[in-house]
């Protein structure tokens, strides 16, 4: 195939990448655009993270960028990684190295001069790929193909590359789901069963890492399903898994014109009950507000089948909108044969249609009635507030004197010695 070229884009020819690439081809030293991307400008992609490779030692690194007034963060000097950073966007730069013992994410290291030889060390063809300040793309591992056949291959031996980092094997799958078309590499995909006992060594957090990517990638619905077939998904859950419904939460988002929820998906495809929800909290090292999530939406939400519209409105009421929209989410990708039925997408949007009333009645209400201040009074509360949910949010006067009146005798003459 014939060699693409990158001259013409604008964030490699001007602003802060051609900043730091200018500092850092220099006096014969070399620097150029590695990894993803690349890959991604290839693609015709959203640019992320922008890495640097360079024949340049970090210590050299740090003194250029000092020079030119450029902040710089030794985040992996052992590693040769140095950060720069230019109006609050960081450049990962790191020296050209061969990694000479490897032991997970930990490796010894020789730094060095040899493009190739850099390349041959990183994961996959795709993202072994550098481009230079002028925008001429180096291919040294058959990346260029691979990224025309949207194939994600390993470079080199699959086994030992898997060896290197058992994140590796979560990586194939990710980044196959997000940049590949087909089924995975057959090579990479049987290296990928031969590791998969490795695994176990994994951080919880690397595996949060990788799989919420995943979650939201282009293909991710094949992708777990082919992991699956691997024997991967059982050892990373530790739960069943619902394709069906996972499949069914990517199409309930579409039909609503909402981006892809990496939680939301990882409900609909492992969480049936809290417990699931904890359980994957623990084993995947979850943030707090992530397990919350998770938690509200394994907590019944199969009582939203046949729910009709006031009964949808007290949830809401009690769950608040975003609660309960995830709760209505996965009761909607749960609900098999009837997923297509209108009363989903009516029930999820809701809270664009109807705002709950605050409840009005306060505590002075009651204590002019004659309750107490305390726990009476707090319980009195929750009567009267029970009540009104009841009677659909009477906001009249008259009913509200009811409610007040009828939930004070009620509670006397429950309380009457």
């Amino acid at each position: 195939m014939s060699v693409p070229s990158l001259r013409d884009a604008p964030w490699l020819r001007s602003g802060a990448t051609a900043r730091v690439l200018a500092v850092l081809n220099a006096d014969g030293e070399e620097a150029r655009i590695a990894g993803g991307a690349v890959r991604n400008a290839l693609l015709g992609l959203p640019i992320g993270d922008i890495d640097i490779a360079t024949t340049a030692l970090p210590d050299e690194v740090i003194r250029r960028a000092k020079a030119a007034h450029i902040k710089a963060v030794p985040t992996g000097i052992d590693h040769g990684t140095v950060t720069l950073v230019i109006d609050g966007q960081p450049f990962e730069v790191t020296t050209l190295r061969e990694d000479i013992e490897t032991f997970g994410r930990k490796a010894t290291v020789a730094f060095g001069r040899d493009w190739r030889r850099d390349a041959m060390r990183r994961d996959f063809t795709m993202n072994g790929l550098f481009v230079t300040a002028d925008g001429v793309v180096h291919d040294e591992v058959g990346g260029l193909a691979d990224i025309e056949a949207r194939r994600v291959r390993f470079i080199g031996d699959p086994a030992r590359r898997i060896a290197e980092d058992y994140l590796r094997i979560l990586r194939f799958f990710r980044i196959h789901a997000a940049y590949g078309e087909g089924t995975p590499d057959r090579a990479g995909y049987k290296a990928c069963i031969a590791g998969r006992d490795g695994l176990a060594g994994l951080s919880a957090e690397r595996i949060r890492m990788e799989m919420l990517k995943l979650m939201v990638a282009k293909r991710a619905a094949e992708a777990l399903v082919a992991m699956d077939d691997a024997g991967l998904l059982l050892r990373l859950t530790a739960g069943v898994v619902y394709h069906g419904a996972f499949a069914n939460m990517i199409a309930a988002e579409r039909a609503l014109g909402i981006g892809p929820d990496a939680i939301l998906r990882l409900g609909a495809l492992a969480v049936a009950v809290t417990e699931d929800a904890k359980r994957l909290s623990q084993r995947w090292r979850l943030s707090n507000a992530e397990t919350k999530r998770l938690d509200s939406m394994g907590h019944r939400w199969w009582r939203a089948a046949g729910m009709d519209e006031a009964i949808a409105e007290r949830r809401l009421y009690r769950l608040g909108a975003a609660r309960y929209r995830d709760r209505m989410m996965l009761a909607w990708a749960r609900a098999g044969r009837d997923f297509n039925a209108p009363q989903w997408r009516d029930l999820t949007t809701l809270p664009d249609r109807w705002t709950p009333p605050a409840f009005p009645l306060k505590a002075a209400d009651f204590i002019a009635r004659g309750i107490a201040e305390g726990p009476a009074l707090g319980h009195v509360l929750t009567l009267a507030e029970d009540a009104w949910l009841a009677l659909q949010f009477p906001l009249d006067a008259a009913a509200l004197k009811g409610i007040a009146d009828e939930t004070v005798a009620r509670f006397t003459r429950d309380h009457r010695l």
